[in-house]
């Protein structure tokens, strides 16, 4: 019975830790939030205002299922508590395998919860904008590409997180050109902000007849998606210039009937963004200059710029040197953050959408100031 032991001794001291989560996640700010909004939803009229309404009860959600998230494990750590008393009690083994199946979801669940805490930024709470652009390189960069945008949505999947896409090319034999897509869920930006930037594949090309190894690059953009509520500024029409064209790829259901899709380029910074998945025009150009928008909010915020006239066009360079992670598929497996040092060797587990111990590495280190490990070198 000595495993029951050891666990009783790890869950409780895992108890402190729950105690200091309760204040770091402010959930009895949470709670005195939810009590004051289920005043406010249960007025006379509150419907009256569709929009600001939808607004309340989505808030009020997300803190209950934040409040909820912590009940469940503090319930959790109890009723495993009271397994590993039962089984030293009656002398029975029979209960280890759930009691160490229950104490994994209960870790797991308290290092989530601590991450959260990490999300502090004033865009960490919204949906994210996630764009995908393969580099120089052809099929393997395209294939690369398409790679990437599995990889951040099965992620998106694990999380419970949906994503919509926005805009898809085709790469011209196998793979992608590139693609944007909104994620959305509670803090989907904030655990997400971290992957922008170059990521560098290493492997035997698929597509290589001498089965000679390649490196490829393909960039990841990520972006807070901001409602135009939210801003002190508006994009006017002649701000931009609009082509329109038809659908193709995923979600291009409807293609080849009307030219419905729509494609946008800023002129002050030349930046371009494309919505085809929509059935309107119309629809599609409000996509689209809601993916302006958050891109040059999240521009002027980080080059901590006074007027978004201020923006310059910035072309990011999809090259060896600027990559923030590489993929290593041979002569060995390994996905190694250039910036954190944090790695994984199981690369299969990585391209399935296991990249929380990079989220985690990043977010930890941009807590503390301190980066570990290479600050953009090479494997």
């Amino acid at each position: 019975m000595l495993e029951f032991e050891e666990y009783k001794v790890k869950l409780n001291n895992l108890k402190p830790e729950l105690e200091e989560l309760y204040t770091s996640l402010g959930l009895e700010q949470a709670k005195r939030e939810v009590e004051e909004l289920e005043i406010k939803s249960s007025q006379p009229g509150f419907w009256d205002n569709p929009e600001e309404s939808q607004k309340i009860v989505s808030r009020m959600g997300s803190l209950k299922g934040k409040v909820e998230a912590y009940n469940k494990m503090t319930e959790l750590c109890d009723d495993l508590l009271t397994i590993c008393e039962m089984a030293i009690e009656e002398n029975d083994e029979s209960m280890l395998e759930e009691l160490e199946s229950g104490y994994k979801e209960l870790e797991d669940g308290i290092a989530e919860q601590k991450l959260r805490t990490l999300l502090t930024g004033e865009y960490d709470s919204h949906n994210a904008l996630v764009s995908f652009h393969a580099g120089a390189g052809g099929t393997e960069a395209q294939d690369w590409c398409a790679m990437l945008y599995r990889m951040y949505t099965r992620w998106a999947e694990r999380h419970g997180f949906t994503y919509k896409i926005m805009d898809y090319q085709d790469g011209d034999t196998a793979g992608i050109k590139s693609a944007d897509i909104l994620i959305e869920g509670e803090n989907a930006y904030g655990f997400l902000k971290g992957e922008n930037g170059v990521h560098r594949l290493v492997r035997i090309s698929p597509f290589d007849a001498s089965g000679r190894r390649q490196t490829s690059f393909s960039a990841v953009e990520v972006v807070p998606d901001i409602p135009d509520t939210s801003t002190d500024f508006e994009i006017k029409p002649d701000d931009y210039e609009m082509q329109v064209y038809r659908s193709s790829g995923a979600g291009g259901q409807h293609i080849n009937k009307t030219s419905s899709a729509v494609r946008l380029i800023h002129k002050a910074t030349g930046i371009v963004v494309a919505c085809q998945t929509e059935r309107s025009q119309l629809q599609n150009k409000e996509n689209c200059l809601r993916m302006l928008r958050s891109k040059l909010v999240e521009i002027k915020e980080r080059e901590h710029l006074e007027k978004i006239s201020d923006i310059k066009g910035v072309q990011q360079k999809i090259e060896w040197g600027s990559q923030i992670r590489s993929y290593v598929f041979m002569p060995y497996t390994l996905a190694k953050d250039t910036r954190t040092g944090f790695e994984n060797a199981n690369i299969n587990a990585v391209m399935d959408g296991d990249i929380d111990g990079f989220i985690n590495a990043y977010l930890s280190a941009l807590a503390t100031g301190v980066w570990e490990g290479s600050k953009g070198g090479s494997m």
